[in-house]
């Protein structure tokens, strides 16, 4: 039996059954505004605020930074709300919906991309936490490592409507602290100015500038790799602009606060570190609040974990069954999961203390891979195909969609190479961006090379066989359960 057409009951077990997928529309539930709380809490991460410290930490004060982070922020939530629309249109996680611009096996190429975007998030998830908890409790990493690590795979393995939950209720407290915190920092460094950076913070750079505007858009782009993920179980009659708005409004609004907040704290703390920058600035309300806002964006950080671990599980088992057809079970969720938390922790071991560096280039790596694929699926979506597939197909290793789809593929490949020339991390700068004084507008090229291409090879798709195809998959889908 194809994997889009499983048999089984989701609605009577607390464990969620549903993994890679389809979902029918009678086990649809779930409210629109849900996913504007869920997207907050799960940007509302000290990851989130760390990005912030880059533009100041590079010499630009904080009124750019903040600037930088505000249009980064804009410009990358919008390739990441648009990805929204997908989940209930087709039932299906986000990255096997992959399957029909590259292939079930072309789609390894952004599959491998997207899973080293969850470790690696997890990665410094579980570092940050453990700072966190290290504030009131004893032990090392190697001991609060796993835990952590454990904790967020049985978060996933409950799964879906677990994750909704735990992220909508967190916002509230979340909105209170972190509210607090903020008025505390702006009271506190009002009229001061940058007097703790100012030797390193001139003002304006360009490059900074650019380097921040593109971390805060990289970051955000990050999280299309799993939206559908999240939207999947939503009606499929849902109001596409109403579901884009509400995970519009919540990524973007969260990031912009959070990365802000992180601009202002790093402009004004020598060498400013997440956990010891809110410790300081909470305490000064009353000794010991500073420690509670901790616990708290550790919590969160425990519930994005949970997040990022379902996310791998779904990528993985997409690009395994691409070769070798797996059934989608719990059993298999939890193998997912436990490989993607022993990686995680080996990672997390191996890495330098200083992270803030390490950091930086992740999150530019991110955009680098996730530039072209973005732009190849949105494409696809919303200007080839306009949200009409065959979904039964994309299960089918000689489906219509094929095994290598030289057109997704090839567009991917020629924008990601496009973009090395304007690359600039701390191990590499691109010729351009030498020339640019080491700024990096890769993203801006990856988006137009891979999307044009996309859509120009595109022209000669099939849509007659295609039509018969997805009118066959409608009929199968609409069979009743058994």
């Amino acid at each position: 039996m194809s994997s889009a057409t499983t048999t089984v009951t989701t609605r009577d077990s607390v464990i969620e059954h549903r993994s890679i997928d389809y979902v029918p529309r009678s086990e649809r539930h779930g409210k629109v505004w849900h996913q504007g709380p869920f997207w907050f809490t799960g940007n509302f991460v000290l990851p989130t605020m760390v990005t912030g410290f880059i533009g100041p930490v590079m010499g630009l004060s904080t009124g750019w930074s903040i600037l930088a982070v505000v249009l980064g922020a804009t410009f990358g939530t919008f390739f990441m709300a648009f990805h929204a629309n997908q989940g209930p249109r087709m039932g299906l996680p986000q990255m096997i919906q992959s399957r029909a611009q590259f292939g079930s096996r072309g789609a390894i190429v952004p599959f491998t991309a997207t899973v080293f975007v969850y470790i690696g998030f997890m990665v410094f998830d579980t570092i940050l936490a453990t700072e966190g908890l290290q504030l009131i409790l004893p032990g090392e990493k190697i001991v609060w490592y796993p835990i952590l690590i454990a904790v967020s795979i049985v978060i996933a393995v409950v799964g879906h409507d677990l994750l909704h939950f735990v992220q909508r209720w967190l916002t509230y407290l979340l909105v209170i602290v972190f509210a607090i915190l903020t008025v505390l920092a702006i009271v506190h460094f009002s009229g001061v100015g940058d007097t703790a950076a100012s030797a390193s913070t001139a003002g304006w750079d360009g490059t900074a500038f650019l380097v921040q505007f593109s971390l805060a858009a990289g970051y955000n782009i990050s999280y299309a790799v799993y939206v559908s993920d999240y939207t999947r179980y939503l009606p499929e009659e849902v109001s596409a602009p109403k579901l884009i708005s509400w995970v519009y409004v919540g990524a973007a609004g969260s990031a912009i606060w959070l990365m802000s907040l992180g601009a202002l704290l790093a402009s004004n703390i020598p060498n400013a570190d997440a956990i010891g920058a809110i410790k300081q600035i909470g305490d000064l309300l009353f000794p010991g609040f500073g420690t509670f806002a901790v616990l708290v964006s550790t919590v969160a950080l425990l519930s994005i974990m949970g997040v990022n671990a379902y996310g791998a599980m779904l990528t993985g088992a997409s690009a395994v069954d691409g070769f070798r057809q797996v059934r989608p079970t719990v059993k298999l969720r939890i193998i997912g999961l436990v490989i993607v938390g022993l990686a995680t922790l080996a990672i997390a071991l191996l890495i330098p203390d200083d992270y803030l560096g390490s950091f930086s280039d992740f999150v530019i790596m991110m955009l680098y891979f996730l530039v072209p694929w973005t732009a190849v699926n949105l494409v696809d979506f919303y200007l080839v195909r306009h949200g009409e597939y065959a979904i039964t197909e994309i299960f089918k290793s000689k489906g219509i969609y094929g095994r290598w789809a030289w057109r997704g593929v090839t567009a991917y490949l020629i924008g990601f190479a496009a973009m090395i020339p304007f690359f600039s991390t701390t191990f590499y700068v691109g010729p351009v961006a030498q020339t640019l004084g080491g700024a990096d507008i890769s993203f801006v090229v990856g988006l137009v090379v891979s999307g044009v291409l996309y859509l120009l090879f595109s022209r000669s798709i099939d849509r007659t066989a295609e039509a018969e195809a997805r009118r066959e998959s409608e009929l199968e889908l609409k069979e009743p359960v058994e």
